[in-house]
């Protein structure tokens, strides 16, 4: 199981999953310049999440690349399933509430919404 990560990994974790594979200059680049993060900063941040088992690395052409160890949609899964299971002590009424409260929900992401619902409509009718 992998280690739990900070806000600041997380942001530059996403970062890597959607733009890697990405060495550290160019992370600190087009990541940390405009966030006002020094190069080493990225670097240690990057070499954390690798301990971590979040990033992974290997050398070409003499300089290391980083990417992250799972596809982005399955770290967001993961994020989300953390912080369903941590701060919402795993009820996912308090989600639902907020998000039929929200105006932020676009449309393609209400047709996500749908077709989530309908798989688990389907999973609890298979179970039955």
């Amino acid at each position: 199981m992998k280690k739990p990560v900070g806000e600041q990994e997380l942001t530059l974790l996403r970062w890597v999953a959607e733009h890697g594979p990405v060495t550290v200059g160019e992370a600190a680049e087009k990541f940390g310049e405009p966030q006002g993060l020094a190069r080493s900063t990225i670097l240690t941040v990057m070499e954390r999440l690798r301990s971590k088992g979040h990033l992974t690395r290997r050398k070409v052409e003499g300089v290391y690349q980083y990417s992250s160890s799972v596809p982005l949609a399955e770290l967001l899964r993961g994020v989300v399933g953390d912080f369903v299971k941590k701060s919402l002590a795993g009820s996912l009424s308090p989600f639902a509430t907020w998000l039929s409260e929200t105006n932020e929900v676009s449309d393609e992401e209400l047709r996500q919404l749908e077709e989530a619902v309908a798989r688990l409509k389907s999973k609890k009718e298979g179970e039955s």
